[in-house]
């Protein structure tokens, strides 16, 4: 079966600085690093809350329940001396060959998009993991890393047992890995994949014909949705959900982004499971000047609301 439009409102997704997209927030007295010297909102106590919900959202499919969740939730561990990947343009390429003192600072402040692990991620509540995975050109071996444009220093592999682990101490929570892009996938690179993912989770994989209300969830002892972009591989996996469209605010200011979702609501709800990406891209303003403080925060604000004025009868 297809979900029905998860509302999914990418709450650390929201980006207000260059070296670190994700809010967290930063003890008083630790000066942040990079130029924009943001103050940084680490969420802390939050790895438990799908548990501590009221009983009455326990029989609420998932898709009418907004979750939060992280933008290329790998980017914070960036191999700084890995290749670019062979996805980007040959522009992008050769700048970083002849000019690799200017381009690569750029190419790692543009990429890198999360500071918390992914285990720190899931205490503080991420429970969409956006997941863009590639295999190295001219690598001989079956390893998987994530990319955004510059491979991670971890594989695939290490990151799900990773979750494994995580999701073994908090047994009512419930993660979304959306598993995307896959270059230089070959279908024996694609196989290998499903068959870690299945190994790892086993019968913690919630199977596509199952409702994904927390109860059910729970009872059955399904506790991960995985999300996979490559058609032929659905067909063959009842374990393995349909990819999700992924509705992409990408806008300068809160004003823009909110009138793009808006004017995607009005589009109507996509038939399956949707993610709402919201990012207002400060990166390219932050290059040449610094960013107020106050500006960003302001700029944060005003998308929490909009995001808190959200419910399931506002996006059908």
């Amino acid at each position: 079966m297809d979900l029905h439009g998860l509302q999914e409102y990418s709450c650390l997704t929201m980006v207000f600085t260059m070296g670190c997209r994700t809010p967290c927030e930063v003890p008083e007295g630790i000066p942040m690093e990079g130029p924009l010297q943001t103050i940084v909102h680490m969420c802390h106590g939050h790895g438990q809350w799908m548990s501590q919900l009221p009983e009455k959202l326990w029989d609420i499919p998932l898709y009418n329940l907004a979750l939060p969740g992280s933008h290329d939730t790998m980017t914070y561990c960036l191999d700084k001396s890995s290749a670019v990947s062979v996805n980007e343009s040959k522009l992008v390429k050769f700048l970083n060959k002849c000019l690799p003192c200017i381009v690569r600072p750029i190419i790692m402040k543009w990429s890198v998009t999360q500071v918390l692990t992914v285990t720190e991620q899931l205490e503080a509540g991420v429970r969409y993991l956006d997941f863009r995975i590639a295999h190295k050109a001219n690598d001989p071996s079956m390893n998987l890393y994530f990319v955004h444009m510059v491979y991670t220093t971890v594989t695939v592999q290490d990151i799900l047992w990773e979750i494994l682990r995580w999701l073994e101490t908090h047994p009512q929570e419930v993660v979304i890995i959306a598993c995307r892009n896959f270059d230089g996938l070959t279908k024996r690179l694609h196989n290998h994949l499903v068959a870690c993912i299945k190994e790892i989770f086993q019968c913690k994989l919630c199977p596509r014909n199952v409702v994904p209300t927390l109860r059910t969830m729970w009872h059955l002892g399904h506790q991960v949705i995985v999300s996979y972009e490559e058609a032929a591989e659905l067909g063959k996996h009842c374990e393995l959900w349909p990819p999700i469209p992924y509705w992409w605010g990408n806008k300068t200011s809160t004003r823009a982004l909110i009138r793009y979702l808006e004017h995607m609501k009005r589009m109507g709800r996509p038939a399956v499971v949707v993610v709402f990406g919201q990012m207002l891209d400060l990166m390219i303003l932050e290059t040449f000047s610094n960013l107020n403080d106050s500006v960003i925060q302001e700029q944060y604000e005003k998308g929490v609301a909009h995001i808190k004025q959200q419910h399931s009868s506002t996006l059908v």
